[in-house]
């Protein structure tokens, strides 16, 4: 997934500054986007060809017990799971304390006090059944957070061409695939989550933008902070077809 890169390639973390690729289209177009060419050169650089992107989430949800997290004032003082210092930027910058964490070990953190909130993609929530010690869910399109599939470039030039045609042909098939099967569990895990008895929130505009006011020049102060010019280069891409 993109964060796992860390301090390897920290660009890769630039679809998880706050809400800046959380549309449907733009998700069925990045594959082909300028973005996504500009981090196949470095992932080249760095001795991997990249030959597919899945997209695996657009919906985030926060969930939390007691109350929901909607204003940014709702974050201060607050436990949460992070995804690493740059992603979590925006969340400190509303006081949050941030936890990195995989998601695998959330639910066992929330349901022992050591977070107060979990961070997860929608579908995630109820897979691992989040509802279970927390018991409220604010949605909206935080994050995107994808997988990408990548091989030994020596391996690949070595291929016919027809061998990498299809390699290509299977990938956009994967590309298509991946955001089509997110959006339909994205579209049924809110209400899933409100049979568990849940409060789900779907979070306004206007509530977004209000996030969004705080978070967004933190991510994008802590991204070029350990990106530099690169990865200044790449916030200017990241709204570009």
């Amino acid at each position: 997934m993109n964060f796992e890169w860390g301090k390897t390639l920290p660009l890769m973390n630039v679809t998880l500054g706050p809400f800046a690729v959380s549309s449907q289209e733009a998700w069925s177009n990045r594959p082909d986007s300028k973005t996504a060419q500009y981090l196949e050169e470095k992932l080249l650089a760095k001795g991997v060809r990249n030959v597919v992107w899945m997209f695996q989430s657009r919906m985030t949800v926060l969930t939390s017990e007691g109350r929901p997290l909607i204003k940014p004032e709702d974050f201060e003082g607050v436990k949460i799971r992070g995804l690493g210092p740059v992603p979590d930027a925006g969340l400190v910058a509303m006081g949050a304390a941030t936890s990195s964490m995989p998601g695998s070990e959330v639910y066992q953190a929330l349901a022992t006090g050591v977070l107060d909130a979990g961070l997860t993609d929608v579908s995630a929530a109820l897979a691992r059944k989040y509802y279970e010690v927390q018991d409220h869910i604010t949605l909206l399109p935080l994050f995107s957070v994808y997988f990408h599939g990548y091989v030994n470039p020596s391996w690949y030039d070595g291929l016919s061409d027809e061998a990498k045609a299809a390699i290509e042909e299977a990938g956009d098939k994967a590309a298509v695939r991946a955001v089509e099967a997110s959006e339909a569990t994205a579209a049924e895990a809110p209400a899933q989550l409100a049979e568990k008895g849940v409060a789900v929130h779907v979070a306004t505009d206007e509530e977004i933008a209000a996030l969004e006011a705080v978070m967004a020049p933190a991510f994008e102060e802590a991204f070029i902070e350990e990106t530099g010019a690169e990865g200044e280069e790449l916030l200017k891409l990241i709204d570009q077809p």
